[in-house]
């Protein structure tokens, strides 16, 4: 009898049984752990989106506290349609650029935040486009005359450690700082991403210089400011109170 019960737990029958129920019982307690933990990453993303557009006004805020300071200075958000016109029906905040992008451009939902920072309004922009591996993506935010840069903010899915993944550097971002996104001419040009010998103090010039070896990714930035900013023309040529020349 104790023969047979010894055979019958070395058998490949039961080795194959007790794999199955370990890999379910495996699978079904990652699948409870992840839907659990949904809610609370949801709600972390939230929050380092409030951060990330602070942070192009001046504002920086742990994950804690950024909801808070994200109500105190965001005083407007709006969800534009190519014409420039507001589509009251659709939460900007929840916008998501990555499916935008993939839809038509008269079908695209254009995100835009204004923020009051002690008297003075800022317009920001939500960024998106292609870096070297992945998809780049940041906000940059404008002063009142719609041609000044406040600040900007930069990530990535998948850039080179030591080069495209660089963007995301603070002396990388604070370059962007005072340059002007319109040309001599009131033609929008965006920042351009440049090698060679930038001369950092003149920010009318549309450009900032290059991280070393990572050509393609800032080409990218430089696509991607300008593509974007481009999509927002109608609606600043529509309001009466920007001071700029819009060409």
């Amino acid at each position: 009898m104790e023969e047979k019960s010894v055979n019958k737990t070395n058998s490949n029958g039961y080795t194959f049984m007790f794999a199955i129920i370990m890999v379910v019982v495996v699978a079904s307690v990652l699948a409870f752990t992840a839907t659990s933990l949904q809610p609370t990453q949801r709600e972390n993303q939230r929050q380092e989106k409030m951060q990330s557009i602070l942070a192009t006004i001046g504002i920086e805020t742990d994950r804690a506290g950024a909801e808070e300071l994200y109500d105190q200075y965001i005083v407007e958000e709006l969800s534009l349609r190519e014409d420039g016109s507001v589509d009251e029906e659709i939460d900007a905040f929840t916008v998501d650029l990555a499916k935008e992008l993939k839809k038509p451009v008269e079908e695209q939902v254009f995100p835009l935040y204004m923020a009051d920072v002690d008297g003075s309004k800022y317009y920001i922009v939500p960024l998106r486009g292609n870096g070297l591996w992945n998809a780049i993506f940041g906000y940059i935010s404008l002063k009142d005359d719609v041609n000044t840069i406040k600040g900007a903010t930069f990530d990535h899915l998948g850039e080179t450690p030591g080069l495209g993944a660089e963007i995301t550097k603070q002396w990388f971002k604070e370059s962007f700082e005072e340059e002007k996104i319109f040309d001599e001419n009131g033609n929008l040009v965006g920042v351009s991403v440049v090698k060679g010998d930038i001369d950092a103090s003149d920010k009318d010039d549309n450009q900032v210089d290059a991280i070393s070896g990572a050509t393609i990714t800032g080409d990218g930035v430089s696509n991607m400011i300008s593509e974007r900013l481009k999509r927002y023309l109608p609606y600043f040529e529509q309001q009466k109170d920007i001071k700029v020349a819009i060409q």
